[in-house]
């Protein structure tokens, strides 16, 4: 490791950094603006300037730029010299010039870069006295807001959403000071991960539109640590609370997950969390179908006696934490309990769990997905199923251009250099999937066949891995490319609902390891809880096959049912589900915001959201991590877990009496099967503090505490006291040097943006000084996980398709399109074809297409795609309109010729209201 001087003080370094990064992990402040840990330097701020000396004799020196400077043995450099911090501020004064001085009504104000920066290198006083420039902000959708004339023209935000992100609508144009960053036109930003513009941002040019509608400053916001519950890939955030609403989501940082960034979904999806739909009290229907507003006791004396000492059921959900489905399952014991899936959800998950737990292949995280050489996708479409993972891909196939970069000696970090000596030279990704992906543009090939095909296909490319010549020149090609490549990734789900496809990429990964190679599987899973879930009934004490469809047959035996969580109608058809509810048996039913099937409970208990209780969720990674209650639920809202304990001890439930604390509850899940032993190192207990204090929510510059209240008592109010966790509802306490799984917010003297992220990091880029969140639950016992091909011939009758399903980051979700802003992206549900098929039948994007299935008739709006399989058509998967269609199902295609073509206020009003 080379040695470097700076300021006289001798540092050792890390081979291969540049200074700018030698600088700040060894805790110096040395200002920057363009660089980004995850981006890495193009030095086109100049803000990171320093002196660097040939020799010690040198007094003059030379001024360089930090993040364009690699670290040599003996270096020498100074970042207190005359020089060097008048070169800084003369940037920062440079920069200021077109600058409006609008930081007290900016949305960027209290967490801004540029305002530590410039205080940073002492610049205060504004010497000139002319114009500004000033430019017209654009409409860029409903999730960020423009505001060009806070521009510092570092560039991140066009090299995060065109080279990182992989977007093509944003761009800079023009040049010298009339630089502009933003569309050709005004219009909705395409990219899924738009919103991460609003970090990397370092001034406010693009601000958290929602987040302004309810504004708070950073330093009067509750936070806490959290899980995403938007899908399966566990990402961490930080969202954060005022006067009880909660207000936005911020990335927090774990290495081997989300990094730094966030997918839409994750970081607009939760405004649900504010709707008007949310449950406040119990409920008990009356005769005539309404609902009576009751209290909790009374709620939970009703359901005792419908419960106690009677043939109960219960229904859990995926989307529910771990903690509450271990309860349900201990309260109805467990051959009672279904884990609230539809019959093939079941079965799949199953499969998934079983070859998890025997492949020989890694489970790997996105942190090393991003090192993977060679991809195959088998149908899949990740971007819209597993949005982040679908970023790190973005990132591994530029492993080509690193390996060009190595042997030609540039360091990553010289990102200009390596863009620019790779081109378009890219690491091979080959999708096979039914329609045309949002990762096309990046594969280095795309292959169209439905499902089965897909399924042939993988089985195929393990066959020409064992070294059989096949028909298909193309499996043969891709077999090649794997075989090749020395960290080989396959990438599999459940969105098409096609046990055959996972099968196929699992021989494949199984095949892999037999022909000597390091193999990578990772299999994508629908929900936050999808796979914890799964685990849960994988232990021999139920039947892993029962689903909500199965128990709605036996309803009629049942006296009561308890549903947690569930909304039935998206786990099977409707007159299965129906004949749950017709029974004579009570239904119980437990859930943050009204649906269809809390409207045909007999009893509703309003369930408290992510934001407002604690529990732990199993990535499909199989890592468990923990979220913790932002702040407390309102009105007579509970945490889930919490309601199945007071109906427990009203029905004198012996295996469940004696827990009273969430690390109780923890503690017995993970005693109840090996499989969940290591949930208990999940987070520290609640009992955990940092130098004999607890973590605050809040941070040390929250304000309002008794301004807040002044309405009720003008005197301060006592904070809510947490009994279940190691954080406080207070600013008192210490956020410094504790678990990663514990930290609320970042912030450090002088770094007020999240930029201050890098105090928390063991090493730039690296991971955090409390380690990485969570645990994993499944470890494999090596022994394969192949499965026999089963072959399917589809019998197709003239004029009929089969269905796939197209998922969609804004739509598919059930509970984030109970968001006004996500509602609005969504759109109506469509139909998907490709252009001869259009053309075929008459229609063009934005027509209506009438789709027949069996008796049914559904009336969808057209999508043409680039690329469809022979004989599929898509349909929007996840809408409420389209439940009834299942992948796989035939239908008949025709033009609705009484279409009504929407307005995007009928679109607006139509999925905007999509709170049953």
């Amino acid at each position: 490791m080379p040695t470097i001087y700076i300021d006289d003080q001798a540092l050792e370094v890390a081979q291969g950094e540049n200074i700018l990064e030698a600088c700040l992990n060894a805790g110096m402040d040395l200002p920057y603006f363009c660089w980004h840990p995850a981006m890495g330097s193009i030095g086109s701020c100049r803000q990171c300037a320093l002196v660097q000396y040939q020799n010690e004799e040198d007094t003059k020196g030379r001024i360089v730029m930090g993040c364009m400077t690699p670290v040599t043995e003996g270096a020498r450099f100074s970042l207190s010299a005359d020089n060097a911090g008048e070169f800084r501020e003369a940037v920062v004064e440079s920069l200021m010039l077109n600058h409006p001085h609008d930081c007290p009504v900016c949305g960027e104000g209290g967490e801004c870069h540029l305002q530590d920066m410039t205080v940073m290198v002492g610049h205060r006083d504004r010497r000139y006295t002319g114009k500004k420039n000033t430019h017209r902000n654009q409409y860029l959708g409903p999730l960020i807001h423009h505001e060009m004339n806070r521009c510092i023209t570092c560039y991140r935000c066009e090299r995060y959403y065109r080279d990182y992100a992989g977007g093509k609508d944003l761009a800079a144009q023009a040049s010298h000071d009339h630089v502009y960053f933003g569309r050709h036109e005004e219009g909705v930003l395409q990219s899924e991960f738009s919103g991460n513009l609003v970090e990397v941002c370092p001034t406010g040019v693009f601000t958290d539109k929602p987040f302004l509608k309810h504004y708070s400053r950073k330093w009067d916001l509750q936070s806490a640590p959290s899980i995403c519950s938007g899908c399966a890939v566990g990402c961490n955030i930080a969202p954060g609370e005022r006067y009880g609403r909660l207000k936005r989501v911020h990335n927090r940082y774990n290495h081997e997950v989300n990094g730094y960034f966030l997918c839409d979904r994750g970081r607009f999806g939760s405004g649900y969390i504010n709707s008007d739909a949310r449950l406040d009290y119990a409920g008990i229907k009356k005769p005539d179908g309404s609902f009576m507003a009751v209290h909790q006791q009374q709620a939970i004396d009703t359901a005792v006696g419908w419960i106690k000492n009677k043939k109960v059921a219960g229904i859990g959900s995926p989307r529910a934490s771990l903690e509450a489905n271990y309860l349900l399952r201990e309260l109805v014991g467990a051959a009672n309990f279904v884990p609230g899936f539809s019959d093939r959800e079941a079965a799949i998950l199953s499969t998934i769990v079983r070859t998890l737990k025997t492949t020989t292949a890694a489970n790997p995280s996105i942190k090393q997905m991003e090192a993977a050489d060679a991809i195959l996708i088998l149908g899949e479409d990740v971007t819209n199923t597993a949005p982040r993972v679908a970023l790190g891909l973005r990132q591994s196939v530029r492993n080509k251009a690193f390996e060009l970069a190595a042997q030609m000696g540039l360091p990553q970090w010289q990102d200009a250099a390596v863009r620019n000596l790779a081109q378009d030279q890219r690491s091979p990704m080959i999708i096979v999937s039914a329609m045309d992906t949002r990762l096309d543009d990046v594969a280095s090939q795309c292959i169209s066949l439905p499902a089965d095909d897909i399924a042939a296909f993988g089985y195929g490319v393990a066959k020409a891995l064992s070294g059989e010549k096949m028909d298909d020149e193309a499996v043969n090609q891709v077999a090649d490319i794997l075989f090749a490549a020395n960290s080989p990734l396959v990438i599999s789900g459940t969105s098409m609902l096609h046990e055959g496809i996972i099968n196929s990429a699992v021989a494949v990964a199984e095949q892999l390891h037999t022909s000597g190679k390091s193999s990578m599987l990772s299999l994508c899973v629908a929900e936050s809880n999808s796979l914890g879930l799964a685990l849960l009934v994988d232990d021999g004490q139920s039947d892993r096959a029962a689903s909500i469809p199965k128990l709605a047959k036996r309803a009629s035996k049942l006296d009561a049912v308890i549903i947690l969580e569930n909304t039935l109608e998206r786990r099977g058809a409707s007159g299965e589900i129906q004949q749950l509810f017709d029974a004579d048996s009570k239904v119980i039913s437990m859930d943050i915001l009204e649906n269809t099937t809390l409207g045909n409970s007999d009893l509703v208990l309003p369930a408290a959201s992510y934001a407002e209780s604690q529990g732990t969720l199993v990535s499909s990674e199989g890592r468990a991590q923990r979220y913790f209650p932002v702040y407390q639920p309102s009105a007579e809202r509970l945490p889930s877990w919490q309601w199945l304990l007071k109906l427990a001890a009203g029905c004198e439930c012996s295996e469940l009496a004696e827990l009273e604390y969430f690390d109780q509850v923890v503690a017995a899940c993970a005693n109840s099967q090996p499989a969940l032993a290591q949930l208990v190192d999940v987070a520290p207990l609640r009992d955990y503090r940092n130098q004999g204090l607890k973590i605050p929510r809040q941070t040390h510059r929250y304000s309002g505490r008794t301004a807040m209240n002044a309405g009720v008592s003008v005197h301060e109010p006592q904070q809510p006291k947490d009994t279940q966790s190691p954080l406080a509802f207070s600013m008192e306490g210490l956020n410094r040097d504790e678990p990663a799984s514990l930290i609320p917010y970042v912030w450090s003297p002088g770094w007020n943006s999240n930029q201050s992220l890098q105090k928390f990091q063991a090493e730039v880029d690296g991971p955090l000084k409390g380690g990485t969140s969570g645990a994993h639950l499944i470890s494999s016992d090596g022994l394969g996980a192949v499965q026999p091909q089963v072959s399917v011939t589809a019998n197709l009758k003239p004029h009929q398709w089969h269905l796939v399903p197209v998922h969609r980051v804004h739509g598919s979700d059930e509970m984030s399109i109970n968001t006004d802003e996500v509602a609005e992206l969504a759109g109506r549900p469509f139909i998907a074809i490709g252009e001869k098929l259009a053309e075929k039948l008459g229609v063009v994007e934005g027509d209506g297409l009438l789709v027949t299935q069996h008796k049914a008739e559904f009336s969808l709006e057209v999508k043409i795609l680039s690329r469809v399989a022979k004989n599929c058509v898509g349909f929007s998967a996840g809408y409420s309109e389209t439940l009834e269609l299942q992948p796989g199902d035939l239908v008949t295609l025709v033009k609705d010729e009484s279409w009504v073509y929407p307005t995007p206020t009928m679109i607006a009003t139509d999925r905007g209201a999509a709170h049953v």
